[in-house]
């Protein structure tokens, strides 16, 4: 029977579990906002790791660049922390991306909704 997941991936969910918990508890910067980690993808080799993120409440532009900026400051940090409650052999380069598709999601269902309010309202109007 074939694996249902790789090492690298386990190792990536464990990653994503543990800085959601590190970011939260241990990062004190008062500028960093509510972050949530959606996903990460930690190369075969585990030499690095994209950490995705996403923004509770204001995710404008600078925001978000300002939450990367302290998140990459802090990634020795977590990188150390990683260290300590997953015991590998080497722990991964964190690479911090915003994560789009919460945004991308609410912009298409607003269109989505916008679309049907307007069938509606033609439809009303036929009728009439």
């Amino acid at each position: 029977m074939a694996k249902e997941y790789s090492r690298t991936q386990r190792v990536a969910d464990q990653m994503q579990r543990e800085l959601a918990l590190l970011i939260q508890r241990e990062v004190r910067d008062p500028r960093l906002g509510m972050i949530t980690v959606t996903a990460v993808d930690a190369s075969r080799d585990l030499a690095h790791a994209k950490v995705f993120f996403t923004l509770l409440g204001n995710d404008s532009d600078e925001d978000v660049a300002l939450n990367r900026e302290i998140l990459n400051e802090a990634g020795g940090f977590l990188r150390m922390q990683l260290g300590r409650v997953m015991k590998l052999r080497s722990i991964p380069q964190l690479h911090f991306h915003y994560d789009e598709s919460i945004r991308r999601g609410v912009h298409l269902s607003s269109l989505i909704d916008r679309a049907v309010a307007e069938d509606r309202e033609h439809q009303k109007d036929d009728k009439e």
